[in-house]
């Protein structure tokens, strides 16, 4: 082993060192994608919940009960991630001060006010997708929403 090469990289006499050069090498490109799923319990509570509301809203669930299965899941993943059942179907620059606020919890205000349930959650006879049920097991809501 000669001097130069026993100080190259060493910092101690960096003009003996003839620089390697260096290879732009591409850096990994990982994606990491945590899907959590909402609580047994809280998709328990919002399915009671949905029942209940729909019957004293005399409003039915739609007639293809995977869309009420995942709003259900969505309102259940907001309980658990927000402690409110912020609406899934919306974008929010700031979830956790819309949940505050309390506007877009279920029963959001224009589904109170005018039976207006952007999330189809929530639907009113006349309405061409609502189907005949005020009521989903949680069965139904598992199976429907397993392979998501």
């Amino acid at each position: 082993m000669t001097l130069q090469s026993s100080l190259c990289g060493s910092g101690v006499s960096t003009f003996i060192c003839t620089p390697r050069p260096r290879i732009a090498r591409p850096r990994p490109v990982t994606q990491i994608r945590a899907q959590v799923e909402p609580s047994e319990k809280s998709v328990e509570i919002m399915r009671k919940f949905s029942e209940q509301y729909a019957r004293r809203s005399d409003t039915f669930f739609c007639v293809d009960k995977s869309v009420t299965s995942v709003v259900i899941k969505g309102l259940a993943d907001h309980k658990d991630s927000l402690g409110a059942p912020l609406c899934p179907c919306r974008h929010y620059d700031d979830k956790a001060a819309e949940a505050q606020q309390g506007f877009w919890n279920c029963p959001c205000v224009p589904m109170r006010e005018r039976k207006e349930c952007h999330c189809m959650l929530f639907l009113t006879p006349e309405n061409d997708f609502a189907g005949q049920d005020q009521s989903i097991s949680l069965d139904e809501i598992k199976e429907s929403t397993a392979n998501l």
